[in-house]
Order: structure tokens, then C-alpha cells, then sequence
């Protein structure tokens, strides 16, 4: 029986061979906002980020250093990563940046980032249309950007491979196990720390996403340098989260409120909402250090600001919102 939990918190039932503690890549404040219409002020995105850490978050991705017209809604980055650099040195918050190329890189080194990304396709059509270029170019590109972060006078910044399309494209459907091992390993072998692995159009099921990761051991690719990015499209994104911790993933990506896609493919909807993802572990019994009640109320308050209710399903259940289906008078 449940009627007796006070509110907000699922009744905790552990299941075997699950990882005991769970780090949340939180992704709102950069993949949540960069597809947003309109552009959030720099203050606010500040105050978000903030909010966040103060939830429990530990990995917070700030922003991404990419040309401004290419992602407009991140243009900030310069003005930004000074306002949130705070809690790295005082309270050991991770704040990760994108950098598409050796010049985003530089651009974040000069502001004193220590973890970057940069971010590649499984598949030509979508690095194509992402970056211009093909798979073995882009992959050519990063290579330097990779070596410069890992060489000594960078300090040794921590890198993270991002792979979008690792399950299934927009414009080639399924995309071959095969395909995404290469890459991930590529990117492993030009020195990322760890990989992403990215469903962006949100298709993957529990099986594939078993299927990748075993084939990924079998290569060669350790599972604790392995995190998984999943969206929602078709409702899947808790079912394949708890598929890769079932394999023995520890690193979930998720983004406050539900928020984000991916502004170069239109049929990618929202990221795993983070509130959801802390409620499944919750009630799992695994450890993240996040207090939802503190992270809902981030969300909300982000939620007034973008003009519009939080997509998450925990967020609403929690705070009583609802989508009023109801036809309004004319």
C-alpha cells in the first residue's frame, strides 16, 4: 500500500543487480534551451543552473561554445560560463561545455573550462546536415580538438564523446549496430574519456539499447566510460534507461523539466525529463544525491520563464498541473 507516503515520494523497493548510485548529466541548461524559440537572458540561465546545484545536481552542462548563428539560443556562452564557474571551485560542480571545433575549444579554455564535449553522428546523413561534413571528416575535425584537451598545457581537460543517432535516423531509419561501435570507437581511441551514446530521435527500445552496449563490451569499450542519452518520442526513455542500468550503465543523461530536442533533427522531441528519472530511481532505491522536491520547483520556476508548462510527467503529478483537454468556449 502507498496511501500513507507523504507526497512526492515513491515507496523505495530495490531490485537485484542494479548500480547502487546513479550520476545524473544534466543537460537542461544547454540541450534544453538550445532549441528554444525564444532566447532565454543570460541572468536567468544563470539562476537556473544555479537552482540546479542547489537540487543535488554535480554535472551540470553550462552552454556550448558554437558559432551564434548556428545555435542563437547560446551565444552567451562567453557571458555565461563566468556567472556559473562558482560552483565548480567552491562546490565541486562538473560544468561541462560543448566545443564544435578547435576554436570553441579555445574559446572555452580561455574561460577556464576543465570538461568539454564535441559532438559526432553514427550516421553521414545527420552529420551532415549537424556539421557539414561526413562521418570520417567530422571525426578528423575532432581528432586535434580531442589532443589539445588532453595535452599537459590544457590541464588535462576531461572530454566526452557525444554520438547522435546511435539507434535510428531521420532520413536513413535503423542504424546498424555496427556503425555505432566504429565510431564510438574512434572517438575512444582519439582520447575521450567517455562517450554519450545518443538516441535522438528517441526509437530505441530496451533490447536494442542492450544489444549496442554488449557489443560495445565485446569491442572493447568498458562500460563504466559508457552514459546513455535517451528522448521520449515514443515513450521508451525510462524503459531504455533501465535496460542500460540493467547492463551496468551509472551515467544517465536527463534534462530539468523535460526540456530540449535537437534543432537539426525536427522529429526529436523531448530529453528524459530529469524529475522522472529521479522518481524511478528513487523507488529503486539508488542513489543520486538530487532532491526532487527542490529540482520540481526549479522546474517550475524555468517553466514561467519559457511561458509554458513543464512536459515532465512528474512534474505536473507533483505540482497537480494538468494539460486541460477540454474544448474552451468560443
Amino acid at each position: 500500500m502507498t496511501a500513507d507516503l507523504p507526497p512526492g515520494l515513491p515507496m523505495e523497493v530495490p531490485t537485484q543487480d542494479l548500480p547502487p548510485r546513479v550520476r545524473i548529466h544534466e543537460v537542461g541548461a544547454r540541450d534544453g534551451l538550445q532549441n528554444e524559440k525564444a532566447t532565454v537572458p543570460t541572468e536567468v540561465k544563470a539562476e537556473f543552473i544555479h537552482r540546479l546545484a542547489d537540487a543535488g545536481l554535480t554535472t551540470i552542462e553550462a552552454t556550448s561554445f558554437v558559432r551564434p548563428e548556428w545555435v542563437p539560443q547560446l551565444a552567451d556562452a562567453e557571458a555565461l560560463f563566468p556567472l556559473v564557474r562558482d560552483l565548480r571551485d567552491e562546490r565541486d560542480v562538473a560544468l561541462p561545455v560543448l566545443v564544435p571545433n578547435a576554436r570553441g575549444l579555445e574559446r572555452a579554455l580561455a574561460l577556464g573550462a576543465r570538461r568539454v564535449a564535441v559532438f559526432a553522428s553514427a550516421t553521414e546523413s545527420f552529420a551532415k546536415a549537424n556539421l557539414n561534413r561526413t562521418v570520417d571528416e567530422s571525426l578528423a575535425m575532432f581528432e586535434p580538438v580531442v589532443a589539445r584537451a588532453k595535452s599537459g598545457d590544457a590541464g588535462k581537460v576531461h572530454v566526452r564523446g557525444y554520438l547522435s543517432m546511435c539507434f535510428g535516423d531521420p532520413w536513413e531509419g535503423p542504424v546498424p549496430i555496427a556503425r555505432v561501435v566504429h565510431v564510438c570507437k574512434a572517438l575512444i581511441d582519439m582520447g575521450c574519456d567517455e562517450l554519450s551514446l545518443g538516441d535522438t530521435i528517441g526509437v530505441a527500445t530496451p533490447g536494442h539499447v542492450q544489444a549496442l552496449l554488449s557489443e560495445l563490451n565485446e569491442e572493447g569499450v568498458h562500460t563504466d566510460r559508457i552514459g546513455v542519452h535517451f528522448h521520449d518520442t515514443y515513450g521508451q526513455a525510462l524503459a531504455n534507461t533501465l535496460a542500460a542500468l540493467q547492463h551496468g550503465v551509472t551515467t544517465v543523461d536527463a534534462s530539468a523539466g523535460g526540456l530540449g530536442g535537437c534543432p537539426f533533427a525536427k522529429s526529436a522531441t523531448g530529453n528524459l525529463a530529469t524529475e522522472d528519472l529521479v522518481w524511478m530511481l528513487n523507488g529503486l532505491g539508488i542513489e543520486t544525491g538530487v532532491d526532487l522536491g527542490r529540482l520540481t520547483a526549479t522546474s517550475v520556476w524555468m517553466a514561467t520563464h519559457l511561458g509554458r508548462p513543464s512536459p515532465s510527467r512528474t512534474v505536473r503529478a507533483l505540482t497537480g498541473a494538468t494539460t486541460d483537454p477540454s474544448p474552451k468556449e468560443s
